[in-house]
């Protein structure tokens, strides 16, 4: 029978639907800053507002970018305006980006000033041990002016249930665990990517990260909204999930010199 239906299928030009939807793997489009927070709370733009040029009042446009982009033309996206970049360098213990040099040392020669993050499997590891894969493949800091703190990806589990079957204080736990990592190592602490709905249902408020952690925050419209338990201000807006420059669409909150401050120190 199922033979019948995938014969049929091809005569009339359609695709037959696979038997289940596995998640992708590690590295996939799938697993990028924002591809799960976009799949589960979708984004209040329309297709025809993403290519929209980046309110830049009091703020720096940016762009994310994995694997999935390929080798970024880092020139034509700082000709219209991306002052900054985030690249994916790792995911769980095992997978590294292969074009993270490209996209690493690239956006870094052409001027912007670019950091690493790292896509959180919290239930794979423990945060320590993440966190030392991340800054050994990539997330690492220099206070050379060019250089973001290093970021860790929290959001939704694209392999299952939302929280990875943690409650909020086993994953407030791994959060800590991996931030202070990164912070013995390169001596900053992490920027915490999230959107304000995952991280209120799975983290909580049982820590202020904000006191130490910049936060990184997606949320696809023209408002941010509230921010997450523990933060009182945002430091990168995650706005679009596509648009002017290859990748996701961020925006700094201040002025470049200010960024070029928080990359200094």
């Amino acid at each position: 029978m199922r033979t019948l239906i995938s014969i049929v299928a091809i005569v009339v030009g359609l695709t037959p639907a696979p038997a289940s939807a596995a998640p992708l793997p590690e590295g996939s489009a799938d697993h990028t800053a924002g591809s799960q927070i976009l799949k589960h709370e979708g984004s209040q733009f329309w297709k025809t507002e993403t290519a929209l040029s980046p309110p830049t009042e009091n703020q720096v446009p940016g762009m994310d970018v994995s694997s999935h982009q390929g080798d970024v033309d880092w020139q034509s996206s700082w000709d219209k305006g991306a002052r900054f970049a985030y690249v994916k360098a790792t995911e769980g213990t095992s997978y590294r980006n292969p074009r993270f040099t490209q996209q690493y040392n690239g956006s870094y020669y052409i001027g912007m000033i670019r950091g690493a993050y790292h896509f959180a499997l919290p239930d794979r590891s423990d945060g320590a041990t993440q966190a030392n894969f991340f800054v050994d493949n990539g997330g690492g800091w220099s206070p050379d002016g060019k250089t973001l703190p290093p970021a860790m990806d929290m959001e939704y589990n694209p392999y299952g249930e939302t929280c990875y079957n943690m409650d909020q204080a086993a994953m407030t736990a791994w959060v800590k665990s991996f931030s202070d990592t990164v912070f013995a190592r390169t001596r900053r602490h992490p920027t915490i990517y999230t959107s304000t709905s995952w991280w209120n249902r799975c983290v909580g408020d049982s820590v202020k990260f904000g006191d130490n952690n910049p936060l990184w925050v997606a949320h696809y419209a023209h408002k941010l909204g509230p921010l997450p338990m523990g933060f009182d201000f945002h430091t990168i807006w995650q706005w679009q999930a596509a648009g002017l420059f290859p990748g996701d669409q961020n925006l700094f909150n201040g002025e470049f010199a200010q960024l070029q401050r928080i990359a200094s120190s």
